[in-house]
């Protein structure tokens, strides 16, 4: 299932007023629960029914709010500007294989929706795109780091 699809799941279960969402396509399925907390779980059974959890910031905080503590991070470790951050917990590869070049440096100017980077999860391998245009200040991530869901991942001004 894309990426985008899970992302405007999330978002329709945060404006609206229901506690749990399950969408099945073909013999791929995505289950998004709140829970009391305002904590989201998303289930993703493969094939083999492997599950990711996903936690979600409460709907009253905006993403941009996240604390970088939270993920292991100080925010003063983050330089100003547009934080791409993870959208899954997986494995950070910078090029699309070991002799190729990275998507991206710093300092080389990007536009929306660039890749800028790949991750691996459960033998898929899922691109990272720039949310805005920009220059790309920071890498925060290095080739073959495992990542963490929300983990800050790039910088854009």
């Amino acid at each position: 299932m894309d990426l985008r699809k899970i992302k405007k799941l999330i978002d329709l279960l945060e404006e609206s007023n229901l506690s749990e969402i399950e969408i099945k396509e073909g013999e791929e399925s995505v289950r998004l629960a709140r829970h009391a907390t305002g904590t989201y779980v998303a289930a993703a059974p493969a094939p083999v029914a492997a599950h990711a959890e996903a936690p979600r910031p409460a709907p009253a905080a905006p993403a941009a709010t996240i604390s970088a503590e939270a993920v292991g991070k100080s925010t003063k470790d983050i330089p100003e500007g547009h934080t791409v951050r993870s959208p899954m917990v997986g494995t950070y590869y910078e090029s699309p294989s070991p002799d190729k070049p990275p998507f991206v440096k710093v300092g080389q100017t990007v536009k929306q929706g660039e890749t800028l980077g790949i991750i691996e999860a459960m033998k898929m391998f899922n691109p990272i795109e720039a949310e805005v245009s920009g220059t790309v200040t920071a890498v925060l991530v290095k080739n073959g780091q495992p990542i963490e869901f929300d983990e800050p991942m790039f910088v854009i001004s």
